[in-house]
């Protein structure tokens, strides 16, 4: 039996994706290509060996479930939040001058 190739169409439907994503993979050697006299085609066997690979090797992933923290005092959390806020060049409350030249005038230096 002689072995079955695929276009690059053919396999871009069959996998669901671009074009375009199916050269850059095989320019990347990622997925079994070849090339005849400069046309790409994918053997059909190849690709089915490639696609299986897939399944055994990455199952389904299990849903996270977020890690509980344990509870912390108020006073650390406001603690915590002023010391990320508060710090140089943050730290600054009064509106900065402008370059005006009213900087005696208005007080700001």
């Amino acid at each position: 039996m002689s072995p079955v190739y695929l276009t690059v169409k053919e396999l871009a439907q069959r996998l669901n994706i671009k074009d375009t994503t199916l050269y850059a993979w095989a320019a990347q050697g990622k997925i079994p290509s070849v090339k005849f006299h400069g046309v790409l085609r994918f053997p059909l066997e190849d690709i089915e060996q490639w696609v299986a690979s897939f399944r055994r090797e990455h199952p389904a992933p299990r849903p996270r479930t977020r890690a509980r923290r344990s509870p912390t005092d108020l006073e650390t959390v406001i603690a915590r939040a002023k010391g990320q806020a508060y710090t140089p060049p943050h730290g600054e409350t009064r509106p900065a001058s402008s370059s005006n030249g009213k900087e005696d005038e208005d007080g700001a230096r």
